[in-house]
């Protein structure tokens, strides 16, 4: 067989083989999407608590009847990693295109798993930190209406400062890391791809950290507010800065209106 054949062969294999990479992580996204939506209905339909200051607390820092603490913290985390799954995998999708065409191995397949398995990793040791977090805030603001009452104007500042973070070089910085290509010549074994996606992970999340902030403050069970986060998040990571920065404005702006409404009602 002439060598232009064996590279045409190659790049047959190459094609098929990122062609079901592709059809695996639809279906994926598919299988994710549909569990978040149920989640957020099977929620929704349980009812929000209303609190001084004229807004709703979601049920998801809440214990269902009967159940533990150690039961809703690993409900909520698992509902989380789904919803990661979700919102990330359009954005993980190219950094994994990008790790398979830096590793040579028969087991491209398994190592990719290998990488998105470190990545989400990642993202629900957030979830294990936010629940707490969530909870405890939970509890002081029910126990507190003064507390409470602040928690609009509080938003609108988280949602300030996340808009002022997406104009920071910092931001710039965490960007570009996210969209740069790996050295080629990766050694193919599991253990360098879990690492890998650890630090695609951490990359990932210091990127996103305003946008995941956003998404908490607004409410982490709201389908428009995943839909709109995703969409920044995988918006600014094709287009780069200038787009990161339009939304940084409409955030100022959102939160600036969110500030005024709060101050009004106060």
């Amino acid at each position: 067989m002439s060598t232009t054949s064996a590279d045409l062969v190659a790049l047959g294999q190459r094609r098929s083989s990122e062609g079901m990479f592709l059809g695996v992580s639809a279906l994926l996204f598919a299988a994710s999407t549909a569990a978040t939506v149920a989640w957020c209905a099977s929620m929704s339909g349980m009812g929000e608590m209303p609190m001084p200051g004229g807004w709703t607390m979601s049920m998801a820092w809440m214990r269902m009847p009967g159940q533990s603490w150690p039961g809703a913290a690993a409900s909520f985390v698992g509902m989380w990693a789904v919803m990661m799954v979700a919102m990330m995998l359009p954005c993980l999708v190219p950094m994994l295109l990008r790790y398979r065409q830096a590793v040579v191995s028969t087991r491209l397949g398994a190592l990719t798993a290998v990488v998105g398995l470190g990545y989400f990793a990642v993202w629900t040791v957030f979830g294990l930190a936010a629940f707490p977090l969530g909870v405890a805030l939970a509890e002081a603001e029910m126990q507190q209406p003064a507390l409470a009452r602040a928690v609009p104007l509080a938003t609108g500042l988280v949602v300030v400062a996340a808009g002022a973070l997406q104009f920071s070089a910092w931001k710039t910085r965490q960007l570009a890391c996210c969209r740069e290509a790996p050295r080629r010549g990766l050694r193919a074994d599991a253990g360098t791809a879990f690492r890998h996606g650890l630090r695609l992970g951490l990359r990932c999340s210091y990127c996103c950290a305003g946008l995941t902030a956003v998404l908490l403050v607004i409410g982490v069970m709201d389908l428009v507010a995943m839909a709109l986060v995703t969409g920044a998040i995988v918006a600014e990571r094709l287009a780069g800065e200038r787009v990161a920065r339009a939304i940084g404005a409409v955030l100022v702006v959102a939160g600036c209106v969110q500030i005024l409404r709060a101050s009004a009602l106060g």
